[in-house]
């Protein structure tokens, strides 16, 4: 590839889209990243660029984490609801993506159907980020997993137990742990399991399943879980408070898991539901560490699709 040939367009849809290798460099940029960030070292290297932001599903993290993050990376931010603009009047999609994409550099997109997404992105002329959709959020579980690295060292052969709802974070944890090399237990209420078909494993090798979350979470290193109830099933909320009652990670499931091991929840959360103050106000809880790295993670990622690999 010569000078004056653009960069491929490679868009961030599911934790699937990079390779081993590619992470590897997106948590060395992110420590590099986070590391000047806490220095209050200026570092801008999208300056010029600009990132379209659409949410059609409501957010606190996700927007601040790209928002701030694009700023401080020397670009800007143009922020876009389904309420405020066309893509909320029926104009298909793939018209917003040929127009929205000729007039800025990266488009982050959190919605509901993975369709949707995968629709823009094959429309659209820059490079387009998943902020979350009904099957997967991949941007989460980068952070994650740099927190893990960042408290614990690399997490190839280490066991994350995944307790609650088969939902779109444990998805993209066991695409994550084909691609980086650890298991995943998952525990799940009887009928609220994982789809293998919508998370797409080459093999069933990176994950066990229990039906008991205590058994899960014996000798992991991470537990993690999130909500019972996503946005878009608010309408099943008080089944599931009564299905979900016995997986609510709490001290004794903490007491079985490895010793050094660390607690992990996206947020919001929801105490005395999917896990308990004692926990996630404890000493094993990272949740904080893991909310901060949202904006560092993504940091990398941007510069990484925009301008390849940095030294």
């Amino acid at each position: 590839m010569n000078a004056n040939t653009p960069k491929p367009i490679q868009h961030y849809l599911q934790f699937s889209d990079l390779s081993a290798a590619e992470y590897a460099h997106l948590f060395e940029r992110a420590a590099v990243i986070k590391k000047k960030f806490k220095a209050y070292e200026k570092y801008q290297p999208l300056a010029d660029r600009t990132m379209a932001m659409i949410f059609e599903k409501a957010s606190t993290r996700t927007r601040v984490s790209f928002e701030a993050g694009m700023y401080q990376m020397g670009g800007s931010v143009v922020h876009l609801t389904t309420e405020g603009s066309q893509l909320g009047r029926a104009e298909p999609i793939a018209d917003s993506a040929k127009v929205i994409s000729r007039m800025v550099d990266l488009v982050m997109i959190r919605t509901y159907g993975q369709d949707k997404i995968a629709e823009f992105a094959a429309h659209s002329r820059v490079p387009v980020i998943n902020g979350l959709t009904n099957e997967f959020h991949p941007c989460q579980i980068l952070a994650d997993i740099f927190t893990f690295i960042e408290q614990r060292g690399s997490i190839k052969g280490k066991v994350v137990a995944w307790v609650g709802d088969g939902n779109n974070m444990a998805n993209t944890w066991l695409q994550a742990a084909e691609i980086l090399g650890f298991i995943v237990h998952v525990s799940t209420p009887s009928g609220y399991g994982i789809d293998q078909s919508v998370v797409g494993l080459r093999s069933n090798d990176s994950y066990k399943v229990f039906k008991d979350p205590m058994e899960a979470c014996r000798g992991a290193h991470l537990v993690t879980t999130d909500v019972w109830t996503s946005m878009g099933y608010e309408a099943e909320n008080e089944a599931r408070k009564m299905v979900f009652a016995d997986w609510c990670v709490d001290t004794e499931m903490m007491k079985l898991a490895a010793p050094d091991a660390l607690f992990m929840h996206c947020l919001p959360a929801h105490r005395g539901e999917e896990v308990e103050a004692e926990v996630i106000d404890g000493p094993q809880s990272v949740v904080w560490d893991e909310a901060e790295n949202r904006m560092h993670a993504q940091k990398a990622l941007m510069e990484y699709l925009l301008l390849g690999c940095v030294a």
